[in-house]
């Protein structure tokens, strides 16, 4: 049983499906100003999409996981469980978070739910095989989350606060990709991908990766300055991105060697901090 749960939990990709349905429930307490059960039955239907879609994500990339040492050890090319069980596991977990949505929210939380789903398996997934600037169209992936959980607390998905707050995950989704592809390129020209690698040098590399770091806090700006009103939070947030641009400043202009790493975690703790913050500020404005 212990080993099962394992597998599902690799299999669902949890430490980032988690997020996703933290920052659909960072859209629904911006339009009501609290999370009560209806937002909680929410949270709990787009962890189980993004589960599905992950799961879905491990069946269709188990040949090229099998080739890179990062992933070869996965549920599926290590033999822990078939690729027809992954395959019926994302259906059971797409069933039921689809039936959570329809019977606790509006419809519409459960049509971006599936969209969502269709951007990252159908268009992100196999793209990314074609080109290494897959992660632009992938990065609806970010920005639809919150909008899910705005729509599913009865908002309009056009207004413009949510907009503002979408963008800031789809313009952070690139960077974040962007470095990752940065850590493990080595392994993807292994299993014949298409990598940055082979299409800059390492300082076009640094310069395109800080132009979107900056690009992402420009984004982020807006949300502070035109969503959140506790100037508290302002000051908090502000003080982060401030630390966040000198330290990723001095590794790219100041140090021989950028670091990818460092600068992956640091650039997730701002979508982490926003997520929070915006719940907080939403919720002390009642």
């Amino acid at each position: 049983m212990k080993e099962q749960l394992k597998i599902i939990y690799e299999l669902g990709k949890v430490r980032i499906s988690l997020p996703i349905a933290l920052s659909a429930l960072t859209g629904y307490a911006l339009f009501t100003g609290h999370i009560d059960g209806k937002g909680w039955l929410l949270g709990l239907g787009v962890f189980l999409m993004s589960c599905s879609s992950s799961v879905i994500n491990h069946w269709q990339e188990r040949k090229i996981d099998a080739q890179m040492p990062r992933t070869k050890n996965r549920p599926i090319p290590s033999g822990r469980i078939s690729a027809n069980g992954a395959l019926t596991l994302a259906i059971i977990l797409a069933l039921l978070g689809s039936l959570i949505l329809l019977l606790s929210n509006p419809v519409m939380a459960l049509i971006l739910s599936w969209v969502t789903l269709f951007f990252y398996n159908a268009v992100y997934t196999p793209l990314k095989k074609i080109s290494a600037f897959a992660v632009i169209p992938g990065s609806m992936v970010g920005a639809l989350p919150p909008i899910i959980g705005w729509a599913g607390a009865g908002g309009d998905p056009t207004a413009e606060v949510i907009l503002i707050v979408a963008s800031f995950f789809f313009i952070g989704q690139i960077p974040h990709f962007w470095l990752l592809l940065l850590m493990f390129g080595e392994q993807y020209q292994e299993a014949k991908l298409p990598s940055l690698n082979q299409l800059f040098d390492d300082v076009q590399i640094k310069r395109v990766t800080y132009a979107w770091v900056l690009t992402t806090i420009a984004s982020a700006f807006l949300v502070i300055f035109f969503v959140i009103g506790n100037r508290f939070i302002m000051f908090l947030l502000l003080f982060y991105i401030f630390y966040l641009l000198s330290s990723i400043t001095m590794s790219v202009f100041m140090q021989k060697e950028f670091k990818v790493r460092s600068s992956f975690y640091k650039l997730n703790f701002l979508y982490l901090f926003m997520m929070i913050f915006l719940i907080v500020d939403s919720i002390v404005r009642t």
